[in-house]
């Protein structure tokens, strides 16, 4: 039978629960993943690699700095693999994209970019960004989920804020760019170090 969700069985189903405990899904775009039913926490490497291997494909994308030469990918599903805090998956001499995960409860963090503008789009995850002139007057705040992209100006204090029970998994793009070719902050406290470091 056709399934257009590629709807993963629910371990509650497999262990003939199914009558005492219905399945709880958490859906991300067209996928739906279901809560181990041990820990009740979303495993969702293990969720992409079936969808992956349901697809007949078993290969990751490698994420590197592939700049500035000519450059193709699935954005969604870089982004989606990315478990990092950032890796710059793209560094050219006007643009930079790069990959974020940021854990639930944990948020990018209060900064300014005085010189560049920036582009942000979830592919995965809930959160609550923040936007204005002065670090203490953030005035513009938006609710964001998968499938929603925000502007930064140039000049702007911002944050964004995971107030989800997932990761966020973005990618942003610098306009010019923010950070060194080949930049990978494994945690927060990484890029935090690095930026002390710059000064």
């Amino acid at each position: 039978m056709y399934n257009p969700y590629k709807i993963f069985p629910c371990p509650y189903w497999a262990n003939n629960y199914r009558h005492r405990h219905p399945p709880c899904p958490y859906r991300a775009n067209t996928q739906i993943y279901y809560p181990d039913p041990a820990s009740g926490k979303i495993d969702h490497n293990s969720a992409t690699d079936l969808m992956r291997s349901e697809a007949g494909d078993n290969s990751l994308i490698e994420l590197k700095d592939y700049g500035p030469e000519p450059f193709a990918v699935n954005i969604e599903e870089a982004a989606k693999q990315n478990d990092t805090y950032r890796t710059a998956l793209w560094t050219g001499n006007h643009l930079q994209l790069t990959l974020m995960s940021i854990n639930v409860g944990e948020d990018i963090g209060l900064e300014i970019h005085p010189h560049t503008d920036q582009f942000i789009r979830i592919e995965e995850g809930e959160g609550l960004v923040k936007m204005g002139n002065r670090r203490d007057n953030l005035d513009f705040q938006k609710r964001v989920q998968d499938g929603f992209a925000f502007i930064i100006p140039a000049g702007k204090w911002h944050n964004l804020v995971n107030t989800g029970s997932i990761p966020i998994k973005l990618y942003s793009i610098y306009a010019p760019p923010q950070h060194p070719h080949g930049t990978v902050h494994e945690t927060k406290a990484d890029s935090e170090a690095a930026e002390n470091n710059q000064h």
